[in-house]
């Protein structure tokens, strides 16, 4: 396991037991544009078969960031997940989260790191992040069923939501 403190006092670890993963839960299915609605299940199953960030705060303890790596551990990583609190904004949190995944992976020889944002491209560009340069060459298969924005449910039949007054 690895873990690095900040000079205010911030832990970041890389201990699984460490998560609080019902906190990581509601962070991620209620406030992270990427996962709303993901079940509790799935975000446990993820994390288990991740590499976890987590950070904590020097006062109690409790935790304030997380991130997750899927990686083979030698070659390649995919940082995602990655959340701060929303009360812990600001202070240069993700930043720092961000550069100390950056270089744990660069430790264990891992070379290509991506990354998907729409919103946080400059938090990350700050630790050396770049656009893809040939993007054209990249491919995807997404299988994400799509999600309702009201109910953050799964859309099922295609029958239109409906709401009762």
């Amino acid at each position: 396991m690895f873990s690095l403190t900040r000079t205010d006092g911030h832990l970041l670890s890389t201990d699984p037991a460490r998560l609080d993963l019902d906190l990581v839960h509601l962070w991620l299915s209620t406030d992270a544009y990427w996962a709303l609605g993901r079940d509790r299940e799935a975000v446990a199953r993820a994390f288990g078969g991740s590499l976890p960030f987590g950070v904590y705060r020097p006062e109690d303890g409790r935790q304030v960031a997380v991130a997750r790596v899927v990686t083979d551990g030698a070659t390649f990583a995919w940082l995602c997940d990655v959340y701060v609190d929303r009360g812990s904004r600001g202070r240069g949190l993700g930043g720092w989260l961000a550069g100390a995944v950056r270089d744990h992976l660069a430790e264990l020889g891992v070379r290509r790191i991506l990354l998907c944002t729409n919103d946080a491209h400059q938090v990350y560009g700050r630790v050396g992040f770049t656009p893809l340069d040939a993007p054209e060459r990249w491919m995807q298969l997404d299988q994400r069923p799509p999600v309702t924005p009201i109910t953050r449910k799964e859309q099922g039949d295609g029958t239109p939501l409906t709401v009762e007054a």
